[in-house]
């Protein structure tokens, strides 16, 4: 019988994405809070209460690291990169564009220089540790630095940027090392978990599908300098990081409503993400024809987990047991097996307003994972 290794960091063989469907009681509160009918500290106290409900419920359903669920955030990506210094929360003309529907139109701006001290994050991060059993990890999922330089490829947000930052490789660099402060300060509150959410490498291969839809004979080049762009900072923000802190990505094609925003395999991407990024896993969408086939996993260093999201979260239907296996042994044509591990393909609800499932069939579908899993690795 094959020996696998035991997983005592992320990624754990049956693991989560982060965000988790938010129960009304907390949906109710920020609701009310919009309205001005009650305060920041008694949205806090409910925000609190549902996190703690959360926590035990994960650790109950078998998560060696657990989440706050995002429950005190709107968005994934946003409401952090409000919490930068350096930012404002500004609202565009349009959302961003989904398969078949449109966001809220929130978006974020420049106030100034960017920068990542006192965090409010941090604190969230803190909250969750102090809750936590003896042996749970906490798994803190914060967007990628590249996400926050997509933000402001926005034909919107360009002009703001360029009012602060004429010279994009200062603000490049600002970037990453505002992040850097972040992670060192989410570091000495003890954080030994960090998931770089990025959504900007699924646009990434959702552009060249089209541009080479056109005209296969296109020119790619400046698709290819934006990716090196974003490698560049991602891997500028985590580096020289404590030896013992653990950093994982998880890339995505847009996750709103149980709706999509991108499509096309991870080819165009192989050679920068998966074969550059200094992350010790790739958390990888993998529950639909839209991420194309296991090929770029032979990118993937040997040395490095892949952790295959063959799971949909944008649904509450189980899928067939079988057919996850037989993936799975699919994948390890490219990348051992023992290096893989198995995660719905995204968060419940990457925004507030959660994909279209209940919260039992959120927990259905981690159960699932878990029994796959033990069926797979043992």
């Amino acid at each position: 019988m094959t020996q696998f290794t035991q997983r005592t960091v992320s990624p754990f063989r049956y693991d989560i994405v982060g965000s988790f469907l938010r129960p009304q009681e907390l949906k109710d509160a920020r609701a009310k809070f919009a309205k001005g009918k009650i305060s920041q500290a008694d949205l806090t106290k409910v925000e609190d209460k549902c996190i703690v409900d959360l926590i035990h419920k994960e650790e109950a359903v078998g998560l060696k690291a657990v989440t706050d669920g995002e429950f005190r955030r709107s968005w994934w990506h946003l409401d952090f990169f409000w919490g930068l210094q350096g930012t404002k929360h500004v609202q565009l003309k349009h959302g961003y564009f989904f398969h078949d529907e449109e966001t809220r139109n929130d978006s974020v701006q420049l106030t100034g220089k960017v920068s990542g001290e006192n965090h409010p994050f941090v604190n969230y991060f803190k909250f969750v540790r102090d809750h936590i059993s003896d042996g749970t990890q906490v798994k803190q999922t914060i967007p990628a630095p590249a996400q926050f330089l997509e933000e402001f490829l926005r034909p919107e947000n360009q002009a703001n940027v360029q009012q602060f930052y004429p010279n994009q490789t200062d603000l490049d660099h600002d970037v990453a090392h505002a992040y850097h402060q972040v992670i060192e300060d989410l570091y000495a509150a003890g954080c030994r978990t960090l998931q770089l959410d990025d959504c900007t490498w699924g646009i990434s291969v959702n552009n060249f599908a089209n541009l080479k839809k056109k005209d296969p004979n296109a020119n790619t080049s400046q698709l290819e300098a934006l990716q090196r762009r974003f490698l560049k900072v991602n891997n500028e923000a985590i580096a020289d990081l404590p030896d013992d802190l653990v950093v994982n990505t998880h890339v995505c094609r847009g996750n709103y409503n149980s709706t999509w925003a991108a499509a096309g395999g991870y080819g165009p991407v192989a050679d920068t993400l998966l074969a550059h990024e200094n992350v010790n896993a790739f958390y990888l969408e993998y529950d639909s024809d839209r991420a194309g086939g296991f090929e770029p996993l032979a990118k993937v260093p040997d040395d490095k987990y892949v952790v295959v999201g063959l799971v949909t979260s944008k649904s509450g239907e189980l899928e067939d047991k079988q057919t996850i296996i037989d993936r799975l042994k699919e994948a390890t044509k490219y990348h051992s097996l023992d290096k893989l591990c198995l995660s719905p393909q995204c968060g419940f609800a990457s925004t507030e307003e959660g994909n279209i499932l209940t919260e039992e069939q959120q927990w259905n579908k981690l159960k699932f994972i878990k029994e796959i899993a033990e069926e797979v690795w043992g």
